[in-house]
């Protein structure tokens, strides 16, 4: 089966026009939007590669199941279906939704993180990130050294460093409030965590009486790793390996726009009863009574759907292979991108690719600038835009760690002829790189600049 096309694991029943636009509309789409690919309008953009959270396809069963929905302010049949779902997955005893994972990320980190904290992570994304500094807190990422050779061919990139770990649970103490496992590790590219690195992270925060918190937006994604690389698991089925992932942690933050397969929707799970009981009190103030959590009822139903199909391992196995389908056709056009492929994306490395632009100049967001402008392909830089730290006393930017391109497929959203169009994209994008130009920043704000900047191509 391996070696014969992609199928997708599913026939379709509605669908949304596309609209192809030529290269001056996107050029002046592109202008009026400041050279921000977020500020674009989507009916400008041929096929949306910018994130997987929220853009996928819902199924039959969760349709059917939005019918379900039971608005009640409080106690709703669809939290209690909603609820019994999430504890039988995660094994956790308070099930907290939100709106999105973010609002669970704030949440949490109001209640656990103060200034002066250090926050250990594999690879904290960049909501993470910005929620912990927004505590006057420290971020700190402690991937393993095979998650920071981006072409190294390596099962388990996403892992922690233990031995860097330990090191900053001995030598931070009481700074450190809680570590923090994602997986799969989105900003080093989809990279997953193995069960024995998982293991490790256990036994070391239950040495320094530490909470351990799964960041697991992409648990399912993760457990079909598991299971075709790790020893051992090899005939698990991926639920039975995305149950015991959660049942090494103290609790969760998920935004379930990504493996939840739904359109919003995020989830706080945890043990600790006062802690809980804490964020409750937090989420009232914002998000809505603790039953809903700034969902709808019907929200709650179809969540509650998606949260049992995802781990389905035909849809596993189609996911997984389109996007190794999809790297090897940059592979093909001469395109390095993170090694081996994640699960839920391809990361393209702009500056491997466009090694006349400086990283001050950013280089991921002049080429994912010129994919859509080649063919309209919307994807996202993860690079000194994102992740770069502003320079003090109008010094320069502190550059990211690296230079990537994700382009990010929705789930059960774009058929094979869709990612092979990606893919003669980016090979005609590729062989003219060296013509390509740098980007500055004209405006930005204080945090997740890489949202709202306008910005400006330089002069060649």
């Amino acid at each position: 089966m391996a070696e014969r096309s992609i199928i997708e694991p599913f026939r379709i029943k509605a669908v949304e026009p596309l609209r192809s636009t030529t290269r001056a509309e996107r050029e002046a789409a592109l202008a009026e939007a400041g050279h921000n690919l977020f500020a674009l309008d989507a009916d400008d953009v041929l096929i949306d590669l910018l994130t997987d959270s929220g853009t996928g396809a819902m199924s039959a069963e969760q349709w059917a199941a939005m019918m379900r929905g039971d608005e009640s302010y409080a106690g709703a049949r669809s939290f209690a279906r909603f609820e019994r779902v999430c504890s039988a997955l995660t094994g956790f005893a308070h099930v907290i939704p939100t709106h999105q994972g973010r609002a669970a990320e704030r949440i949490l980190f109001g209640e656990l993180v103060r200034a002066g904290d250090v926050v250990p992570n594999n690879t904290h994304f960049d909501t993470t990130r910005a929620n912990i500094e927004f505590q006057g807190a420290e971020a700190r990422d402690l991937v393993c050294p095979e998650g920071r050779d981006l072409a190294l061919e390596a099962p388990f990139k996403g892992n922690v460093d233990l031995d860097a770990l330990e090191r900053t649970l001995a030598e931070e103490g009481e700074r450190v409030p809680v570590v923090l496992v994602t997986i799969t590790n989105n900003s080093g590219g989809g990279q997953p965590v193995s069960l024995a690195n998982l293991r490790g992270v256990r036994a070391l925060c239950d040495r320094y009486g530490v909470p351990f918190f799964l960041d697991a937006c992409r648990f399912a994604e993760n457990a079909w790793f598991v299971r075709e690389r790790e020893p051992g698991q090899d005939g698990r089925s991926p639920r039975s390996i995305a149950e015991e992932a959660f049942r090494l942690a103290d609790g969760c933050t998920i935004s379930l726009k990504k493996d939840g397969l739904g359109n919003i929707g995020g989830l706080l799970a945890l043990d600790d009863p006062d802690l809980a009981a804490a964020c409750r009190d937090n989420l009232i103030l914002t998000e809505g009574f603790p039953t809903y959590g700034g969902l709808a009822g019907r929200d709650l139903d179809a969540l509650a759907v998606g949260l049992e199909e995802v781990t389905d391992p035909d849809y596993l196995r189609y996911r997984v292979r389109t996007a190794a389908y999809l790297a090897e056709r940059a592979w093909d056009a001469g395109v390095p991108t993170v090694r081996p492929p994640g699960g839920h994306a391809i990361y393209l490395d702009a500056g491997a690719l466009l090694p006349h632009i400086p990283a001050h100049e950013l280089p991921a967001q002049a080429l994912a600038c010129e994919l859509y402008l080649e063919g309209g392909v919307r994807g996202v830089e993860i690079g000194t835009l994102m992740f770069g730290r502003v320079g003090t006393g109008g010094g320069p930017d502190e550059p990211g760690p690296h230079e990537l391109v994700r382009l990010a497929l929705p789930r059960r959203t774009y058929t094979q002829s869709h990612v092979d169009y990606v893919g003669e994209v980016i090979a005609a994008v590729a062989a003219r790189a060296e013509t390509l130009r740098g980007y500055r920043i004209v405006e930005q704000p204080r945090w997740l600049r890489h949202f709202t900047a306008t910005l400006e191509p330089l002069d060649r």
